[in-house]
């Protein structure tokens, strides 16, 4: 039993014998006791008074007597206000040690329950190559369904590619009309650079055509729908759906130049898939969905042919479904797909990592699966995330002003690159292996300061601040991993066996305390951060592991330590908490060096 099921036993029982009253479960509150004050457990007393009818500290001095009396795990305990603050004995941390140095099994237990959790992430378009804020979308869906497999969830990991629509056709039909042929083998470039290229191309020839029709007086907003650019656009959409057989060629080669790209930008990154999803594949079956509730009058048409559903009994307006010339928009295109995935697989929720900007389209998704008799709206969720900028700003796709992913991860190498050099740190390492650390690094870097913000909140990426060796980074985090690393080998090699289990004659201090309450936190933590979808809660958690340890490394001995019980409780302390630094970087898709 833990400390907290024994004192909350303890609490429960002395309350009913000597009050006659047995308080609720949800009334005996415990929680970690704050650090200003001394002790390791407090317990909530305000919910207690009315059932011992003593004043908030006279209840807390009767209950931290009780349970001093009775448990030997309880050595002290202190009152302020309606808060009992007890004190663990240090015989009961060194225990918990133990059983954590004991279990070899996976850090939580898998649920038995057979449904599986798909979260859908990247769904990139194919007319640009992934960006910044992509960056923090793979990271974010990434690492989430690695928290959501530690903490017990069967995980089916999906993207949906963006692959039609006008704003592909933007690309196709500026490489069509200026790329005289061009192709990745031709100019060097990869292919969505290739692609995204010429969707800036379009943009900048679309705003000369406009501004040709203002100076002839037409108004701004006319002329963004006459210019001939647009118009050659959507008539090549129009012919894309019709099954046209040279715009089909076209759009096929343009996307298997993507593909090729972002498939190279997902392997830096370190991130996978279970199954991809297209909209080309998707959007008929949603379509048909859509007509076949316009039939039952569950939606309705428009004057102009134009489809939409009704939202005004929810609070909202007007939803476009099909266009009037019959084209579709990216809300039928997830009425198919999440059809077809509540089809395909035993899934018990579908969750949507995309940015904030999308909060009604996810809103309303749900709404129209309700209406069209789907009983999994309910589980559809829209885990919504902040805007990324860097110190420079905002970022805008057509103007060409985005930072490329590629781009953005070769920068994070080579600062790494420069860091260390000037730092000496591996200086005698072969070239090699010293290139390998530098990618882990930068990586490391680029992925522990987008995660450990609150996925709910605005971020501003500064790429030097992330790879700073001192501070709430992933370097100063790898770099812990490393020197426990060190200590581990190095204990190999002095030939120093550990034992099954901590002597009893050792007494941990404070600070191996300490330590060792932050390590019995960890299963707590993962499935915190599963159940609130937010890697920053494990990242922020061992942070202050990785600090806790590097000031009880300076100012404590190990491997020299005279004591040969206290030398192994502290090697047994260095290498769960490797453990766990190790495990909780690898939920974040942060890889660790063997030394640096």
């Amino acid at each position: 039993m833990s400390i907290e099921k024994t004192i909350e036993h303890e609490v429960k029982s002395f309350i009913t014998k000597e009050f006659g009253q047995t308080p609720a479960d949800n009334v005996i509150q415990l929680q970690k006791t704050r650090k200003e004050f001394k002790g390791d457990i407090t317990l909530v007393v305000f919910p207690l008074v009315k059932l011992i009818r003593k004043s908030p500290e006279q209840a807390a001095d009767i209950i931290g007597l009780h349970l001093k009396d009775v448990t030997t795990e309880v050595t002290g305990y202190n009152v302020v206000k309606g808060f009992l603050n007890l004190e663990i004995s240090a015989t009961y941390w060194r225990q918990a040690l133990s059983i954590l140095y004991g279990e070899k099994e996976a850090i939580v237990d898998y649920a038995a329950d057979e449904m599986a959790t798909m979260i859908e992430y990247s769904s990139p378009n194919t007319n640009k190559p992934l960006h910044l804020g992509h960056i923090r979308n793979n990271l974010l869906g990434h690492s989430v369904a690695k928290i959501l497999q530690g903490a017990g969830n069967k995980v089916i990991k999906v993207n949906l590619v963006n692959d039609r629509g006008i704003h592909i056709c933007k690309s196709m039909l500026a490489w069509d009309k200026w790329g005289g042929g061009e192709t990745p083998e031709s100019s060097g470039l990869k292919g969505d650079h290739l692609v995204g290229k010429y969707y800036v191309r379009f943009d900048l020839e679309y705003k000369k055509q406009i501004k040709e029709l203002t100076k002839k007086g037409i108004p701004a907003k006319e002329a963004e729908k006459q210019a001939p650019l647009i118009l050659e656009a959507q008539e090549m959409l129009r012919k894309w759906e019709a099954g046209n057989t040279d715009v089909n060629a076209l759009w096929k080669k343009m996307n298997a130049w993507v593909y090729a790209g972002f498939e190279e930008t997902y392997e830096k990154m370190g991130v996978t898939f279970d199954k991809i999803y297209y909209e080309s594949e998707t959007y008929k079956l949603g379509k048909s969905k859509v007509l076949e509730g316009l039939e039952k009058k569950v939606l309705f048409k428009k004057e102009d042919g134009s489809v939409w559903a009704n939202l005004k009994e929810e609070g909202l307006d007007q939803k476009l479904l099909l266009r009037a010339d019959g084209t579709s928009v990216y809300m039928t295109q997830d009425i198919g797909t999440a059809i077809q995935r509540f089809e395909q697989y035993p899934v018990k929720e579908l969750i949507y990592v995309v940015g904030n900007e999308q909060n009604y389209h996810f809103q309303v998704l749900s709404i129209i699966m309700k209406k069209l008799g789907y009983d999994f709206a309910d589980n559809l969720h829209h885990l919504s995330y902040g805007m990324v900028e860097l110190p420079e700003g905002k970022m805008k796709s057509r103007e060409g002003t985005v930072v490329d992913a590629d781009d953005l991860i070769e920068e994070m190498i080579t600062t790494a690159r420069e860091m260390s050099e000037e730092m000496g740190k591996l200086d005698g390492f072969e070239q090699t292996e010293k290139e390998n650390i530098y990618r882990i690094l930068g990586l490391g870097a680029l992925k522990y300061f987008i995660l450990k913000v609150d996925p709910r909140k605005n971020m501003t990426f500064d790429p030097k601040e992330s790879i700073d060796f001192n501070g709430n980074t992933g370097p100063f985090i790898q770099y812990t991993t490393t020197r426990l690393k060190s200590v581990m080998r190095k204990s190999v090699e002095k030939q120093i066996i550990l034992p099954s289990q901590i002597p009893d004659s050792v007494v941990p201090n404070e600070k191996e305390i300490g330590i060792i309450k932050l390590l019995k936190d960890y299963r707590a933590i993962i499935l915190e951060a599963a159940s609130e979808q937010s890697p920053a809660i494990i990242a922020n958690y061992i942070y202050e592991l990785a600090r806790e340890f590097n000031q009880f490394y300076h100012d404590y001995s190990i491997l020299h330590e005279e004591s040969e019980d206290i030398r192994q409780l502290r090697l047994i302390l260095s290498k769960q908490t490797l453990k766990i630094l190790t495990h909780g970087l690898d939920l974040l898709g942060v890889e660790t060096p063997e030394r640096m």
